[in-house]
């Protein structure tokens, strides 16, 4: 069992992160390491999933809050939301009932209009916390996942966009399984040695596709969209390589499968287009014009 003042100090540093953020300050989080005492991966878990709730920025390495959300929490309000950050939307074990108990009406109506809807896991609560465990004491895992029986070792719960996968190493490559479609799963009795570099490669990367060898993809975005693109990474590991005369903008992104940014593409059809890499400038085209031939041919 977790110890009681783990779990206080866990939520004494959330609800100073919080403040911080709600006081305008711009956070670096070696900086907040180095005042907690903790190690930099716990900071950039709290900013990049416990506070994913945030309207948060990234700007040359500092997170910070935009401003329209500056000033709307108060000091118990933020202690508050530190705890249920902590607590409800990472483990699915707890019930609403308890925490309808810890917080009142208001802070729950604040957190549920800007909260993200999380998937129901309580039907899955053991093996969540069985995955839990596993990964707590490296231990080997069974399951079956899409009609085939994988031999993996855990490493890590990753909640992204408020849906849960398990990061695990299978057939000796990183993989990530959505963990509500994981069956029939089965904690071996065999230990394994995580490898520290695998641990980098999760806690390094803003998405849930993992790959030793990503590739470049560049795209224009249109002016009347660039702010939007300005404000925030839209695209995986997004970077903007120039800002054209008329306010568009060169971006870049570097993926680890197509279907990492393709749909994201559609999405801001016909304000953004693929530069490179060719293929999928193709690929994108030649799915458009069968989309169009359907359309034309059921009218």
């Amino acid at each position: 069992m977790a110890n009681p003042r783990e779990h206080d100090k866990t939520a004494v540093r959330l609800a100073q992160i919080l403040l911080k953020l709600n006081q305008g300050e711009k956070l670096e989080p070696r900086q907040l390491a180095e005042e907690f005492k903790v190690s930099l991966r716990t900071v950039q878990r709290d900013l990049l999933e416990r506070f994913s709730y945030l309207p948060l920025q990234k700007d040359n390495g500092l997170f910070y809050l935009e401003a329209f959300y500056l000033g709307k929490l108060n000091t118990q309000d933020v202690e508050r939301f530190a705890c249920l950050t902590g607590i409800k939307d990472l483990f699915p074990t707890l019930r609403d009932e308890f925490l309808r108990e810890l917080f009142d009406s208001r802070i729950s109506q604040a957190y549920l209009v800007k909260g993200h809807h999380y998937e129901d896991l309580s039907s899955k609560s053991h093996e969540f916390k069985q995955l839990e465990q596993a990964i707590l004491q490296h231990r080997r895992i069974q399951f079956a996942y899409k009609d085939k029986t994988y031999h993996a070792q855990p490493y890590k719960l990753v909640n992204h966009k408020a849906i849960w996968y398990l990061a695990a190493v299978s057939d000796e490559k990183l993989k990530t399984f959505t963990f509500s479609q994981l069956q029939r799963m089965v904690v071996e009795c065999e230990a394994f040695t995580p490898d520290p570099i695998i641990h980098d490669t999760i806690a390094q990367e803003d998405s849930i596709w993992f790959a030793e060898n990503k590739r470049e993809v560049v795209l224009t975005v249109d002016s009347s969209v660039a702010h939007y693109f300005q404000r925030r990474a839209l695209l995986p590991n997004q970077q903007i390589d120039k800002t054209l005369e008329d306010g568009s903008l060169i971006v870049s992104s570097r993926i680890a499968h197509d279907h990492q940014i393709l749909p994201l593409i559609r999405y801001w059809l016909p304000n953004v287009e693929v530069i490179s890499p060719s293929d999928m400038r193709q690929s994108l085209l030649q799915g458009l014009r069968e989309y169009l031939g359907r359309v034309e041919a059921g009218q």
